[in-house]
């Protein structure tokens, strides 16, 4: 686990010989010295009764709340987000040190030569995190939630959702303005499934190049090189590091159906730690958080891992009733399945409409859907 820590430069005043130091939280402690000390020579006899005294004065300052997160440029956005957010709503937390970031490096961080479906396994991006959670290394997790399994581990709770952005893909190509415009043959560059598979349904005559992973800069770069001809990305992150620049086109919610919780940020606690939630309860945006308990339910009822092309998207209407979309396809996209609901925007009947809508389409499946 590697800390993000903020360390202030030691000062030296110029007229004495004194050595202060002075560190904000999660600092690592040092030793003062006098700097008469670094004279090795034999002491002037003249000045043999005099005696120098070293003193230190070092000043420490405890965190308020560790955030714990991912180390990559977007998961570093979500956090200082989530912290900007934090010191906005509460003053004590305002101050400098009150808030530290600490980095965790995850699974899913930590193999990159192998597609996520071949890692198995759920909680690929959080199970370290909620792991340091658990023993008190951090105080809070920041989490994309579509990294969040369906079910959360004991001794925490996920009481926040920060407002949902942009749930769509963006196309990103240097040769074609949308899918439409790529050239039979071309390759398209997704880690995803769900991206594959809707993509494959649509465009038959495109190759997908599965194991394309690495954070949004690394698979720009790939883009860049000529590995492939395009790749899709969630719009979010990309308005999150402030790169939409690169986008050709967004893909609209019928070309391509989000994944479950898409663009939206999970803040997680520990289940005894009252102080904590009551921080992050403050943040919560409640539309979203209904929206995402909604495809969570979907998916939950689906079983859906990442072997699963699953994808799922709720929001709320003109009227204030909640529209669900609920897709499922196989692999190869040679089946997808739809369905959709509209309802109360409530927490019970959004839950409802997850759960029904998942086993409609559980039951249009059959077995050995997902293994074409």
């Amino acid at each position: 686990m590697e800390t993000i820590a903020s360390l202030n430069q030691a000062l030296f005043p110029t007229k004495t010989r004194t050595l202060k130091t002075s560190f904000t939280s999660g600092s690592i402690s040092t030793h003062g010295f006098s700097l008469s000390c670094l004279n090795t020579r034999a002491p002037n006899p003249r000045f043999r009764n005099m005696v120098t005294k070293a003193s230190v004065a070092v000043e420490t300052k405890v965190a308020l709340i560790r955030i714990g997160t991912r180390g990559s440029p977007l998961a570093l956005a979500q956090a200082h987000e989530t912290e900007k957010k934090l010191k906005a709503t509460h003053t004590e937390l305002a101050e400098e040190g009150a808030i530290q970031i600490v980095v965790i490096k995850t699974t899913g961080d930590k193999i990159l030569s192998q597609p996520l479906a071949d890692i198995g396994g759920k909680g690929l991006f959080t199970k370290e995190i909620d792991e340091a959670l658990i023993n008190g290394e951090i105080d809070i997790a920041v989490h994309s939630m579509k990294d969040v399994p369906t079910y959360l581990p004991e001794k925490t709770i996920l009481p926040c959702n920060l407002q949902r952005e942009d749930v769509r893909d963006a196309f990103i190509s240097f040769s074609a303005a949308s899918l439409a415009g790529l050239p039979a043959g071309s390759t398209v560059g997704t880690a995803s499934l769900r991206r594959k598979s809707q993509l494959l349904h649509k465009y038959p005559s495109l190759n997908v190049l599965e194991n394309f992973r690495g954070n949004v800069q690394t698979r720009l770069r790939k883009l860049e090189e000529g590995v492939v001809q395009a790749t899709l990305l969630a719009l979010a992150g990309l308005k999150r590091l402030d790169m939409t620049k690169n986008v050709a086109s967004i893909l609209s919610i019928d070309e391509m159906l989000p994944a479950v919780a898409q663009g939206a940020i999970g803040i997680a606690c520990r289940s005894d730690d009252e102080k904590m939630a009551n921080y992050i309860a403050s943040l919560n945006h409640e539309e979203t958080r209904l929206a995402v308990a909604c495809e969570r339910s979907f998916l939950l009822t689906l079983d859906g891992s990442c072997r699963t092309p699953i994808a799922g998207y709720a929001s709320r209407d003109e009227d204030g009733n909640c529209i669900f979309k609920g897709l499922v396809a196989s692999p190869d996209g040679t089946k997808v399945l739809e369905t959709s609901r509209k309802g109360a925007y409530t927490y019970e009947d959004m839950i409802l409409m997850g759960k029904d809508a998942g086993q409609e389409l559980l039951s249009q499946a059959g077995p050995g859907f997902f293994d074409s």
